[in-house]
């Protein structure tokens, strides 16, 4: 087990507490004058339902268009809002969450509420909810508009990813340190379900078949398990004597196909259905990710692939093809830890890096 990033274990008798709240408005005003919030996409933004494949065509981004700076360490996780893609959400490590303005390229609310660095976040299905999972051990549920906490949950565990249930706004799951995936009801702060068959912390949890019915989780101990949403026993084990772990995972727009970055410099391909079977003949190399869990985005459209990498590079190939297009110098001093393609404009990809800017390419 490796060890050396948890925090010291408590000691007994220590009951631990979660740091008290605080939130920033950074903007000039959280209504605009028809009374709308901050968060309500300006007039005339497109919005694309998510893994509609046809609504349009993407093209890969030519340069970098703009940088968002704030956050005082790096940044770990971006997500954008889900549909319309107006606002920005980072998870940084020194602690504080943050939304952007895309439009406005500026930070328009600050979400200060973890101890430690935040490793994960995630959107609610609407964008009016967030999650943030820190190394204090806790998760928190955010009102994205107002930036009060409607929920602070911990099993005393560090949560290394967290994803909504793709049905249901007020249910989460949770993947932890102690080899558990936790689906908590965010109303009552219950477990209700526990999945316990990995031997590894988690490391990630995706939904497939028919808006998430089953679960496909992936760990250190370089096993991916398939679960029945709700069944506390695995329906599938992809295990290969030849696999690398795999710490980041996305669904293809499409529905059909998931890409894992394996830990031995290439991204691999399973099947999201049926077999779950490894697509031998799709595999995207040439960038260096070993030891840094970078995150791959894939165009709306399911026809490029992106990826960051160890180097602070980041990557672009064409999914048909495992084709690699093109690759950017990203960021300085440490990897190019995530990258997020816009939801609707189709140039549009945002990148993070550990030397602490969002950059924004077109």
């Amino acid at each position: 087990r490796k060890m050396s990033h948890l925090p010291p274990p408590r000691m007994e008798g220590e009951e631990p507490q979660a740091v008290e709240p605080s939130t920033i408005f950074h903007g000039e005003s959280e209504l605009d004058y028809r009374g709308r919030s901050w968060t309500a996409p300006p007039a005339g933004t497109d919005s694309a339902e998510p893994n509609d494949v046809e609504d349009h065509q993407c093209f890969v981004p030519k340069k970098c268009t703009g940088r968002l700076t704030g956050h005082n360490k790096g940044v770990h996780r971006i997500r954008f809002f889900p549909r319309t893609g107006h606002l920005l959400l980072s998870a940084g490590l020194e602690g504080k969450c943050k939304v952007w303005s895309i439009p406005q390229r500026k930070v328009m609310r600050t979400y200060i509420g973890h101890s430690a660095a935040v490793r994960d976040v995630q959107f609610s299905n609407d964008g009016s909810t967030f999650l943030s999972a820190s190394f204090d051990r806790f998760v928190r549920l955010w009102n994205t508009a107002t930036g009060e906490v409607l929920g602070t949950y911990t099993n005393r565990r560090v949560p290394y990813v967290v994803k909504f249930y793709p049905h249901d706004n007020n249910t989460f799951v949770v993947g932890c340190s102690d080899n558990k995936i936790v689906a908590y009801d965010s109303k009552t702060g219950e477990i209700t379900q526990e999945y316990n068959h990995h031997l590894a912390p988690v490391n990630t949890i995706t939904f497939v078949e028919d808006h998430g019915t089953k679960m496909v989780t992936s760990s250190d101990d370089k096993k991916v398990l398939v679960w029945e949403w709700d069944i506390g026993v695995p329906i599938k084990y992809i295990s290969d004597p030849t696999m690398h772990s795999i710490p980041v995972v996305t669904l293809h727009p499409t529905l059909q196909y998931w890409a894992g970055q394996s830990l031995d410099n290439q991204i691999v391909v399973y099947q999201a259905k049926d077999r779950f079977a490894l697509q031998r003949k799709k595999k995207f190399t040439g960038h260096t990710v070993a030891g840094y869990a970078c995150d791959i985005t894939i165009s709306p459209d399911g026809r490029f692939l992106a990826s960051g990498d160890g180097d602070g590079k980041v990557y672009f190939w064409d999914w048909r093809r495992s084709k690699l297009l093109q690759k950017y110098r990203a960021h300085d001093n440490g990897p190019t830890i995530a990258c997020a393609w816009h939801p609707v404009d189709p140039t549009m990809i945002v990148t993070c890096g550990w030397d602490g800017i969002i950059k924004i390419w077109e």
